[in-house]
């Protein structure tokens, strides 16, 4: 039987090792072996002994009190101590379960289709579940069935819309970490994770610093190859009914250069698709 793995320890131990010394306030004389904080001084910052800490980063004590881990998450600068809070909660060891398909209410496939904005739905591990054109039209990866951490960190198309695609890497994959919290043993996150650790530097470097982000809104650049820059705004919105599901709707302040590429863009979208509409089905003949 596998150990059960130490998620409150390897995030603990990760972060630790990216507050330096001077950021808390203490002196640095001579050289130091470890990067960032030694166990001792974040325990002596928290008020906690020594040996308590190294008991929880070698997750030999899984159940710490919520008073300590706010102290901890102070010591490390923690602005939102949430994610580590949901680390420590007590879950009983549980056979491997299988993933589950992620499914949303057809009222809301509607609204994604009728939105007059780029508009699609990803489920808890950043698989697309459903998209309109427009947002097609934004990116050819906003598909039914594509995934966004594999879009960004794979697709070299996808990383050259980005003004700062490593900016936006980093983004999804905080967000990602905050969705699947410490259900590390979910096949479909295994498979992610997995994948892209093989194969991407990038990703590689950004899972070891354990960073954890709300999947949330913010203005994103692209640099689009038929209408150019677009800055558009971007609404994140959780699906009620679902188990993590987000609504996320790109748009453009109004009376901006953005929002008139944007309508240029929903137009050729509207052709093409008339265009489509219009062009008869080949006819089959028998042989």
């Amino acid at each position: 039987m596998n150990p059960e793995p130490n998620i409150l320890g390897e995030y603990l131990r990760a972060r630790r090792e990216l507050v330096t010394p001077e950021q808390v306030g203490i002196p640095v004389t001579g050289t130091r072996r470890v990067p960032g904080l030694r166990r001792e001084e974040v325990a002596m910052l928290a008020g906690i002994s020594a040996e308590y800490y190294l008991r929880l980063e070698q997750g030999r004590d899984r159940n710490p009190s919520a008073q300590v881990l706010e102290s901890i998450a102070r010591v490390l600068g923690m602005e939102d101590d949430s994610y580590l809070l949901s680390l420590a909660v007590a879950r009983p060891r549980r056979k491997r379960r299988r993933s589950r398909r992620e499914t949303i209410p057809a009222s809301t496939a509607r609204l994604v289709a009728e939105l007059p904005f780029p508009a699609f739905v990803e489920g808890r591990c950043l698989d697309v579940l459903v998209a309109n054109p427009l947002a097609a039209a934004i990116s050819p990866r906003l598909k039914a069935g594509g995934n966004r951490l594999r879009d960004v960190f794979l697709d070299p198309a996808e990383q050259a819309l980005f003004a700062d695609w490593k900016g936006a890497a980093a983004g999804l994959l905080a967000g990602f970490r905050h969705s699947v919290g410490g259900e590390t043993d979910d096949p479909r996150v295994i498979e992610l994770v997995g994948e892209l650790t093989l194969v991407s530097p990038e990703f590689r470097r950004l899972w070891a610093r354990h960073d954890v982000g709300p999947r949330a809104g913010a203005t994103v650049t692209f640099h689009h190859p038929q209408v150019g820059t677009l800055q558009l705004d971007r609404e994140k919105l959780a699906v009620s009914g679902t188990e993590g599901a987000m609504l996320v709707v790109y748009h453009p302040a109004p009376q901006t250069d953005s929002g008139e590429k944007l309508a240029l863009l929903a137009s050729m979208t509207a052709t093409m698709a008339t265009t489509d509409s219009d062009t008869p089905a080949p006819i089959r003949t028998q042989p």
